[in-house]
């Protein structure tokens, strides 16, 4: 039997964006949460699921895209190759592991692993892979819903990898005719992208118009 899944009004989001706190990852979940703007992101494994639908919202927008000349010139000699969704759970465990400057820890709980590898079964999700020679050195997973993109989160093991495979992957959707990214925050290498925040509104509003019923993973 279908399951009906319901979240509490955004309207009613706490001052931080919380939406609501348990609930489960099925693919059914997920799917109704990015349909509504809504997002996990588990405080620790010892809390409740929690889900957030932040004001502001980051977006990156392709038509304001822009590159640093420095990162431009990485580029043109850059000894990585990219690959999309071939190898999307060691990217995601890759982004569990990797340690980040200022983070103590991860939010990508093991329920996140396997809920977003069964995203990525149903063609809901997506990997990006950078490779030095046979080695995976950065990468990025997302959500991939019709013509609606996100960025999950991303690592690197070597500098500029992470880029990479953010520059690559927007060029890739900007060409297919896909209008941004939801990036959720907006970090500093989404910053140097041209990544900035939206009224969470405003967001609601381009959701709405979003066309989810493309063929899964169509534009990768």
């Amino acid at each position: 039997m279908k399951r009906t899944i319901v979240f509490p009004p955004i309207e009613e989001a706490t001052e931080d964006g919380l939406v609501a706190v348990g609930g489960d990852l099925e693919v059914d979940t997920l799917v109704a949460a990015y349909q509504q703007g809504i997002f996990p992101w588990p405080v620790s494994v010892e809390l409740p699921l929690a889900w957030f639908s932040p004001d502001p919202r980051g977006v990156l927008f392709f038509e304001e895209l822009h590159l640093a000349k420095s990162f431009e010139k990485f580029l043109k000699k850059s000894p990585f190759r990219v690959t999309f969704n071939e190898r999307m759970k060691e990217v995601i465990l890759e982004c569990a592991r990797v340690p980040r400057k200022d983070q103590p820890g991860t939010w990508i709980t093991p329920d996140i692993i396997h809920g977003y590898e069964k995203l990525f079964r149903e063609g809901l999700a997506y990997s990006v892979e950078v490779w030095k020679e046979d080695e995976l050195v950065g990468g990025l997973y997302g959500v991939s819903m019709g013509n609606f993109y996100s960025g999950e989160s991303m690592f690197m093991k070597e500098d500029n990898a992470s880029k990479v495979a953010l520059w690559t992957l927007c060029q890739r959707l900007k060409e297919r005719g896909i209008k941004f990214l939801d990036t959720q925050m907006v970090t500093t290498v989404v910053e140097q992208f041209g990544g900035r925040y939206i009224p969470r509104e405003d967001f609601l509003d381009m959701i709405k118009k979003t066309d989810w019923n493309l063929p899964r993973r169509e534009v990768l």
